[in-house]
């Protein structure tokens, strides 16, 4: 298993928001490069249902997940001491369950909505960690953070003009994709006893890649005509995506408080939010979408703040 002890001193003295900004800016450039993909194929007169959209998904972490597990310290090793019910929990949370979700809402919402529902990740986790893990229940001043990350999310979700097509439906997904990765990240407390970051990650991702691959059984006829040079570039980079920034996350995970971790997801909204409207055309930010957004991201700095003056505990 790959130790936190066994990592460059240098790693370790990095401040803990410039290693979660690399994740933010690598998980932040999936949102748009997903929509040009979608758009990609329109243009093609191609028809985007849930087969291809788990082709899709399942080519990119079946090749996430490959490279991983060829870079891990002894990954059939550690696959042999690891409880196999956490293993499977994980890739189907953090990798099946999170992404059917995640695919089929970005196709249905905007990119920066679905970039700002993101956050929401933190506060799945502070409502289902005491309940799994058995860590420190949510105080009033918790609660409160919450109840004002919520009003920003509701605000976003019912603001006139989002660019999807049934953004409501697609933030409802986006909501419950969610939820499932922080399922995934209690699992992987569970795995990481016995398998480091880099093979727990790449048995998520490879697993739960074969899993979307056979989902998409009926896209198989129409790979080749699929997969042009333009999809095989998204899907190589989103595919490091995934590798990389899932690897650093997970690797996070097991040298900071989970609560932590999930305090400084506020900047992957923003990141996702930003590449959005870069990247994509059509992307505009609502009044109301700004509004909920101001409340989100201040709803987390304040849990962050409160974390940092040991008003809110952690398990």
């Amino acid at each position: 298993m790959e130790k936190s002890s066994d990592q460059p001193s240098w790693v370790t003295r990095v401040p803990l928001p410039l290693w979660v900004l690399v994740c933010a800016v690598l998980w932040g450039s999936a949102f748009p490069m997903i929509k040009l993909a979608f758009a990609h194929w329109a243009e093609r007169g191609v028809e985007i249902d849930f087969g291809l959209r788990s082709l899709f998904a399942g080519a990119r972490f079946f090749l996430a997940g490959g490279a991983l597990l060829l870079l891990a310290n002894r990954p059939g090793a550690e696959w042999r001491a690891t409880p196999k019910r956490w293993i499977a929990a994980m890739a189907a949370t953090q990798t099946v369950g999170q992404y059917v979700c995640f695919y089929l809402g970005l196709a249905l919402a905007g990119g920066a909505l679905a970039s700002l529902l993101v956050s929401s990740g933190s506060f799945w986790w502070m409502l289902l960690a005491p309940w799994i893990l058995k860590t420190a229940r949510p105080t009033t001043r918790h609660w409160a953070v919450l109840a004002v990350g919520a009003v920003g999310l509701t605000l976003a979700v019912y603001s006139p003009g989002d660019a999807g097509s049934h953004p409501r439906i697609g933030a409802g997904l986006i909501l419950a994709a969610n939820a499932f990765g922080a399922l995934g990240l209690i699992s992987f407390q569970f795995v990481g006893k016995t398998m480091g970051s880099r093979a727990g990650t790449g048995w998520s991702l490879f697993l739960g890649g074969v899993v979307l691959v056979f989902l998409g059984m009926q896209a198989w006829p129409q790979a080749l005509h699929l997969f042009d040079g333009t999809i095989l570039a998204i899907t190589v980079w989103l595919a490091f995506v995934s590798a990389s920034a899932f690897a650093l996350w997970n690797w996070l995970s097991t040298l900071f408080p989970v609560h932590l971790l999930a305090t400084y997801r506020f900047m992957v909204p923003l990141c996702g939010m930003v590449e959005s409207l870069l990247l994509i055309e059509g992307e505009r930010i609502t009044p109301l979408m700004g509004v909920g957004a101001i409340l989100v991201v201040g709803a987390m700095i304040v849990a962050q703040r409160e974390k940092a003056r040991g008003r809110f505990r952690a398990g």
